[in-house]
């Protein structure tokens, strides 16, 4: 936002020097009064179509760098959502990873427990 308002005071800065100037050295010409303002109304008109660019063309390079970062907010976008999309399929993949292996140790220490029981367990049943 600074670099607008800068580049906006450049223009107007350099606009009213080059119209001081016009009239300054106008004024101090050899001239008959009605040729200096004819020189003066000139110069104004020209100085007017000198600005008028100016603004258009400053419009133009605004609406080109507007496009360009709009162009680039979306590829941003994009890579940023596939990055998302990518990770949580790994974090999917990690968690489905940690399940299985916890199921086969869980498998494992329940078999440990049942052969364990066996053998602790008697073989005949008790007599009441």
């Amino acid at each position: 936002m600074s670099e607008k308002n800068d580049f906006g005071a450049f223009v107007m800065g350099f606009t009213l020097g080059a119209l001081a100037g016009a009239v300054v050295s106008l004024i101090m010409a050899p001239q008959t009064g009605e040729d200096t303002r004819q020189m003066i109304k000139e110069k104004a008109i020209e100085l007017k179509d000198k600005g008028n660019e100016t603004f258009e063309e400053t419009k133009r390079k605004a609406e080109v760098a507007y496009k360009d970062a709009l162009t680039k907010a979306e590829e941003l976008s994009a890579v940023t959502k596939q990055k998302a999309v990518d990770l949580a399929a790994a974090a999917k993949e990690k968690a489905g990873s940690v399940t299985r292996s916890a199921k086969v140790k869980l498998d494992q220490a329940v078999e440990e427990v049942e052969k364990a029981a066996e053998e602790i367990a008697p073989t005949e049943e008790p007599k009441e």
